[in-house]
């Protein structure tokens, strides 16, 4: 028997609308509907238009109404950290900050002052990171303080629209996770963080699990959509833990890496690890499907990349992502490279223009086409994806040989091998749709079409084409690994 389900995939640069179809222990996916998302200025604030992003979303489901399909259920997922402050009596007080707005600088440096890195981490056990949730409710609490006082509740961005289509209001646990006020080990909201602050708790959703079951499609919106009455899900509502979830994988000797605007690079634990290493290393434990733990470095991604075609856009080169990798190949090794984690990169006004500086301060040549520049870009993530899985393996004493790369990234032939070369790991590359897979079959675990994680991973298997790539190991390559360990520690 075929069931169907509708996955709603949100992301920083775009968002989609597929419908996917189980059948005989397999998963095809379409893809209905797509739309451009982004971040939009607003008197020096960056917020997300979740209006218009909401009005996407109903066309896409127009579109699956259109085909006639019985869907058992649907869900949305999305980035973490970002949230939609909300009352009995509106649905939106306001529009929802963009984590990369400027605000929270002087609340995030506030905070590591007092009460402290060591308090909020033994509480939460989560990376620090200036766009955490947490930080923006404290800018709240100084700059928003009448919206604080009658709002009901906070609910981050999948959560929210999960709301919109049921009416009813949780926090899935795996986007909870992400706010850096979620404590894994209570399974609850950090009372102490919340007190620590002066956050109001009325504000704070009742949490749930990855897979919990909502309630109907609002009658309103089956009339507007014509879709039938369909089981709202909140399968992992942040769309990492959903595509960790669909990692291919056995045993336990893998990590991951969601590769896309974010790198995400880790390991799937059974507990989180919060203690002193961790902290001093600024690693993350995310909740995962079946009360796992996602152990994980949340670094910066392909934002390096997409940063830079806008700006050669800006400047009347137009060029795909196909074309820049093809130009990547194409350009000379080890030419330049920087550190993805410096700062600069966070938010640039111009993203090749912070590169330029860094290979001057660095005293290295500075990149002059766009082929030199993705190569730069992808020899130094590919690098530091290394490092970082080699401090995955002490902190866990894991023993890693497999890396499995998900995502839009995993379509970068050139990634990958480069990958595999400087983390000295095999890589399997797909799928590279793994947050909408994830999305869908947690959806098919809710409904009792399937009955377990590793049942989930099957299918995952069964259903897509993983390519693999072996490392190639040289004299260059270890010298370049040296290099780029004294570019990481500050040497020239």
């Amino acid at each position: 028997m075929e069931k169907h389900y509708i996955a709603c995939d949100l992301g920083a640069e775009s968002g989609r609308v597929i419908l996917g179809t189980l059948r005989d222990g397999r998963l095809t996916l379409e893809e209905i509907h797509r739309f451009a998302n982004g971040a939009t200025k607003i008197q020096n604030s960056l917020r997300w238009n979740i209006i218009r992003i909401f009005d996407e979303l109903k066309q896409g489901l127009r579109m699956v109404a259109d085909r006639g399909v019985a869907a058992s259920g649907m869900s949305v997922d999305s980035w973490g950290v970002d949230y939609v402050l909300l009352n009995d009596r509106q649905p939106m007080l306001g529009l929802p900050y963009q984590y990369r707005d400027a605000r929270t600088e002087p609340t995030y440096a506030a905070a590591l002052e007092n009460p402290g890195r060591e308090t909020i981490f033994a509480e939460t056990g989560i990376q620090f990171m200036a766009i955490n949730t947490l930080y923006h409710l404290i800018a709240d609490v100084k700059e928003n303080s009448d919206l604080l006082q009658i709002a009901d509740q906070f609910l981050n961005i999948a959560d929210y629209l999960n709301f919109l289509f049921c009416g009813v209001g949780r926090a899935e646990v795996s986007l909870a996770s992400t706010t850096q006020l979620y404590n894994p080990t209570t399974g609850q909201w950090s009372a102490e963080l919340i007190r620590q602050f002066a956050l109001p708790e009325k504000i704070f959703p009742p949490i749930v699990a990855s897979g919990t079951r909502l309630g109907p499609l609002l009658s309103e919106l089956c009339d507007e959509t014509g879709l039938p009455a369909v089981e709202v899900i909140a399968t992992c509502s942040h769309d990492t833990g959903a595509a960790v979830a669909a990692v291919p994988a056995e045993g336990d000797d893998w990590a991951y890496l969601s590769s896309g605007t974010w790198s995400l690079i880790g390991v799937e634990l059974p507990d989180p690890r919060i203690n002193n290493d961790v902290l001093a290393e600024n690693f993350t434990n995310e909740a995962g499907l079946n009360g796992t733990t996602r152990f994980l470095k949340n670094i910066v991604g392909l934002w390096l990349l997409q940063e830079s075609r806008r700006s050669w856009s800006r400047q009347g080169q137009t060029l795909d992502y196909a074309e820049i990798n093809q130009l990547a190949e194409q350009a000379e090794p080890f030419r330049s490279l920087i550190n993805p984690d410096d700062p600069r990169f966070m938010s640039p006004a111009d993203m090749p223009t912070a590169i330029d500086s860094y290979c001057q301060e660095t005293n290295q040549p500075i990149p002059e086409t766009p082929g030199q520049y993705a190569r730069c870009i992808l020899e130094s993530l590919a690098l530091l994806y290394g490092r970082t899985l080699d401090t995955v393996q002490r902190l866990t004493g894991r023993q890693i040989s497999k890396l499995h790369i998900v995502g839009g990234g995993s379509q970068s032939t050139l990634l990958n091998q480069l990958a595999a070369n400087a983390t000295g790991r095999t890589v399997y590359a797909g799928p590279v749709e793994a947050t909408a897979i994830g999305n869908v079959l947690i959806q098919a675990m809710a409904m009792g079409d399937l009955e377990s994680l590793s049942e989930l991973r099957r299918v995952v298997r069964d259903s897509f084409s993983i390519a693999t790539y072996e490392p190639e190991s040289s004299e260059l390559w270890e010298q370049t690994r040296q290099r780029f360990t004294e570019l990481v520690r500050g040497g020239k």
